[in-house]
């Protein structure tokens, strides 16, 4: 019989913010795995809010009560970031049909680049499935109510940013 480790998960993207829909997928992906490591990249390609050290910081607050769950930033192509980190299965929120369309075509394109990394799909909680962080981004910035969007440290940081 095959001895198997135990399986290192990872739950990526720029979380930028960290929104309630993205607690909900990593509070239960956190419930299937072990070791949940949560990777905030660094895109360079999106106008971001918050720079990674303070989205690294929120995610941290955010998921402080999950004992099997890191947070670290990350930067370059996820599957050698996995396989540095020993990372076997990729986590990943999908809304609807867009995100599904795209996150296949990534989860494909990764199995290609790294044989050993298997990508998981998770929708969120229905009462989540309509927040993205983008809209998060907009309505903070036209001053609209983000309350039940994001998690109260993420609404705090906003706040402070409008102001600023």
């Amino acid at each position: 019989m095959t001895e198997h480790k135990p399986v290192r998960a990872a739950y990526t993207g720029t979380f930028d913010p960290i929104t309630n829909g993205h607690a909900d997928v990593i509070r239960r992906a956190a419930r299937l795995f072990p070791e949940l490591v949560v990777a905030v990249a660094n895109n360079t390609s999106k106008k971001s809010i918050f720079e990674p050290d303070e989205r690294i910081e929120l995610a941290r607050r955010t998921l402080a009560d999950l004992d099997n769950v890191t947070v670290m930033g990350t930067s370059g192509l996820i599957v050698d970031w996995a396989r540095e980190q020993g990372v076997t299965v990729l986590v990943r929120g999908v809304r609807g049909v867009g995100d599904y369309e795209y996150e296949r075509q990534m989860a494909v394109m990764n199995q290609h680049l790294n044989r050993d990394v298997e990508t998981v799909l998770l929708a969120p909680s229905p009462q989540y499935a309509h927040i993205s962080s983008t809209l998060v981004r907009e309505i903070a910035i036209l001053g609209g109510d983000i309350g039940g969007l994001v998690p109260a440290p993420v609404a705090e940081a906003l706040a402070a940013k409008s102001r600023g």
